[in-house]
């Protein structure tokens, strides 16, 4: 049943998601109205100011945003991916001062590890450097992409090389650290008001209280699952909104587009609950393969999905004088297969996985 609380967010959404799309006239409300909801406590302990649950109901509660507005679920997303570091960090005094401040939206969390997990997979190097100083470390570099950068205030996850030789680290950046300097949004085609801005970092002073983990490379492989996970919710929920209209939109194209509407459905409930039974005996961790392959075929939901509802709608698709829901939709869809790791990336790690299976094979 959906609270009071989730039916204004779900109003609200619906009255702006095509504004939070082209612009940024309403960028600076939608963590205080996912916080309002409570939304961003789902999944959190009980314990640490959270509804309880697991990061499932994280994903649901995306998806659900998501079925309203992309750009307000990328901004939840990485609010909520943020609040999932902060959660599997062993620093404790790092999570007492901030978690309370991202689940009330005081403050926006940004997830700027998609440079780290290419990292993670080899496909780039880490684009900021410390240099280790008698208090911690000064950080240079760059964040060329990262959502929910909220100008009145925001705290950054980053990845970290070492010049000293030692493993990179996990980061939490506050946006007035000394040195910080957020560029303006980045131009984007559609999720224009999801505060997605560029970092640039000259001589930022972070001492230990500040790591989210001293080994980026022990900390990364544990929390790609909730990262990647979180991140589906985006392509479930634009492809449960996508269905829906198409089914109401059928008219005279209903019978021809019955049988595949029914197995898009199908194959989202497939794809969802895999995911969802992933995540709860942690597979993901050990056999990444088997995540990456949910994520490209919920991105091809996705597209199945909004090529569905443009047949079902038919000419009026392309009338201004209509509303113009699908145009977004449309939009929103392309960026599913963009969002990092974007799904040439992942293909490229299955067949370096396939490659390392069959070598054994090919040995003997």
């Amino acid at each position: 049943m959906t609270s009071p609380s989730h039916a204004a967010l779900h109003g609200w959404l619906a009255q702006n998601a095509d504004s939070l799309d082209q612009s940024a006239t309403h960028a600076a409300q939608v963590v205080p109205a996912l916080a309002a909801a409570g939304v961003l406590r789902a999944g959190v302990p009980v314990t640490l100011g959270g509804d309880g649950g697991d990061v499932r109901d994280g994903v649901e509660a995306i998806a659900a945003v998501a079925e309203h507005s992309l750009s307000a679920a990328f901004v939840f997303w990485g609010q909520r991916a943020f609040i999932e570091y902060l959660l599997q960090s062993p620093n404790t005094a790092l999570r007492e001062r901030h978690l309370a401040a991202v689940l009330s939206g005081e403050c926006a969390g940004a997830t700027g590890l998609s440079n780290a997990m290419k990292f993670l997979s080899g496909i780039e190097s880490l684009q900021i450097d410390a240099r280790p100083r008698d208090d911690g470390w000064t950080l240079d570099g760059r964040i060329p992409w990262a959502t929910n950068l909220r100008k009145a205030g925001f705290v950054v996850a980053a990845a970290v090389s070492r010049a000293d030789g030692q493993p990179p680290f996990i980061v939490a950046l506050p946006h007035d650290r000394a040195g910080t300097t957020r560029s303006a949004d980045l131009d984007l085609i559609a999720l224009r008001g999801s505060n997605t801005a560029a970092l640039t970092l000259e001589t930022v002073h972070i001492d230990a209280q500040d790591l989210i983990h001293a080994d980026a490379r022990a900390f990364l492989p544990r929390v790609r699952p909730a990262f990647l996970g979180l991140q589906c919710g985006l392509s479930i929920g634009l492809a449960r909104s996508a269905l829906a209209v198409a089914d109401q939109l059928g008219g005279t194209a209903r019978p021809v587009l019955q049988e595949p509407l029914h197995a898009a459905r199908r194959q989202l409930r497939v794809l969802t609950d895999a995911l969802l039974e992933g995540l709860t005996d942690e597979r993901f961790v050990a056999h990444p393969a088997s995540l990456f392959q949910i994520r490209i075929g919920l991105a091809e939901v996705v597209q199945q999905a909004v090529s569905l509802e443009l047949q079902a709608s038919g000419g009026r698709a392309y009338h201004r004088d209509q509303p113009l829901h699908f145009a977004r939709r449309w939009r929103e869809s392309a960026f599913i297969p963009i969002v990092t790791p974007s799904l040439t990336q992942l293909q490229g790690e299955l067949q370096k996985h396939a490659a390392r299976a069959a070598a054994p094979a090919a040995a003997t």
